[in-house]
């Protein structure tokens, strides 16, 4: 197997197998890993509009999340309201639901990022995000991953 092939199916076992450990902690919340993941843009940046919240999502690509969104506030967790200068702009925030959902998130989050910490124990963490920030780089996720990081102007004024 080439250098390169190896590379793309080790992200792509990494990703799968993050995803999957995940779920499974996400399971008794009844959330998948993309709703956890608006909950918690919400948690650290409401209010925020329907294109804010797209430019930020590594989930989906597009920009435009309304039917995760929408199932979230049938399920009770989101809010839409009228932005308070233009009717037409909605504004998108958590019920309390939505903030215990998104405290709780953010706990097996924590494990799952403990786990990926003491893995990277010992490696150069710096040469593989270099390397993951090029491979991603000028794509919607990875512009998404810029913005959240820091390293990006939001272009659609996500707070």
């Amino acid at each position: 197997m080439e250098p390169a092939e190896e590379v793309r199916f080790l992200i792509l076992a990494a990703q799968r197998e993050g995803n999957r450990q995940l779920a499974q902690g996400l399971r008794p919340l009844r959330v998948t890993p993309a709703q956890a993941e608006v909950l918690r843009l919400l948690a650290e940046r409401q209010p925020l509009s329907m294109s804010g919240l797209g430019a930020l999502l590594v989930c989906e690509s597009g920009g435009n999340p309304s039917r995760l969104v929408d199932r979230l506030v049938t399920a009770g967790f989101v809010r839409r309201e009228e932005g308070s200068h233009d009717r037409r702009h909605v504004e998108l925030t958590l019920t309390p639901a939505g903030h215990e959902t998104a405290r709780a998130v953010a706990a097996i989050e924590a494990e799952l990022h403990a786990g990926i910490h003491a893995a990277a124990a010992g490696h150069d963490v710096e040469a593989v995000l270099a390397l993951l920030r090029t491979l991603v780089s000028g794509s919607s996720a990875g512009d998404a991953v810029a913005l959240r990081a820091g390293r990006s102007a939001d272009p659609h004024g996500a707070r």
